[in-house]
């Protein structure tokens, strides 16, 4: 039964790849590892590896993993999905805890991390995120993830934010504090070369339903992403639909 619903969700057009993991230390291990791929890569064909990072839980676990990875950190430049208003230095913040569980372990030049000035409000980090963007674009890699609602980055369902075009987006009246934040359009994110989310925990399983159904939540708008989704999420699923 949960083989059919993972082949429902590779049904949908839009959808790269889905790999199931058996639980979510095999997901990071694989994440990790597709980075690292990911990231000699670009190096060997651009010389820079240009990758967005995620915030949240599940990010942890591939971020510990990528410290045993062959990766030159000197070579990669580092950006984010999205970020609360709140003050620098904020435990909250999604570039805190990407400090704490990467950035603080790696040899990476600090003018190579590019954080989201969000302590200036909305509407302001946005103007100012896009500028020092500049000729990043397109990412080589964003690694996303996805709420229990369906959002991914800061674009959550029912939120304007999720339909503007910009490449960054202020948001207000998030459905999940704090209301204001700041995120990467969804059309900034369909253009990079590569898109990954990783999915862990059975509370993710409505969504994910929801989107092998095809509608039209703001993770499932970004359009060809690989997946990676741990079998407790999936398996969760079959059963509140077969309830």
């Amino acid at each position: 039964m949960m083989n059919s619903f993972a082949q429902s969700f590779r049904g949908v057009s839009d959808v790269k790849a889905m790999i199931v993991h058996r639980n979510a230390d095999e997901l990071a291990e694989a994440v990790a590892h597709r980075i690292a791929v990911l990231a000699a890569d670009a190096i060997a064909m651009r010389g820079v590896f240009r990758v967005v990072l995620a915030g949240g839980q599940t990010p942890l676990g591939y971020y510990r993993r990528l410290l045993d990875m062959p990766i030159d950190w000197s070579k990669v430049q580092v950006y984010f999905s999205d970020e609360r208003c709140r003050p620098l230095g904020d435990a909250q913040r999604n570039d805190s805890m990407v400090q704490r569980a990467l950035l603080d372990h790696i040899d990476i030049p600090f003018r190579n991390v590019h954080a989201i000035h969000a302590e200036l409000g909305a509407r302001m980090a946005a103007t100012d995120y896009t500028a020092r963007l500049g000729r990043a674009m397109p990412f080589d890699l964003v690694l996303l993830g996805m709420g229990e609602d369906g959002h991914t980055a800061s674009l959550f369902p029912g939120n304007p934010a999720s339909q503007q075009i910009d490449v960054v987006v202020p948001v207000y009246g998030a459905s999940k504090p704090p209301a204001e934040r700041v995120s990467l359009g969804i059309n900034t994110l369909n253009a990079a070369r590569n898109k990954l989310f990783a999915v862990t925990g059975t509370g993710k399983s409505e969504a994910l339903w929801r989107i092998a159904r095809g509608e039209n939540l703001p993770a499932a708008m970004v359009k060809m992403a690989e997946w990676h989704v741990e079998l407790a999420a999936l398996t969760d699923a079959q059963i509140e639909r077969s309830a």
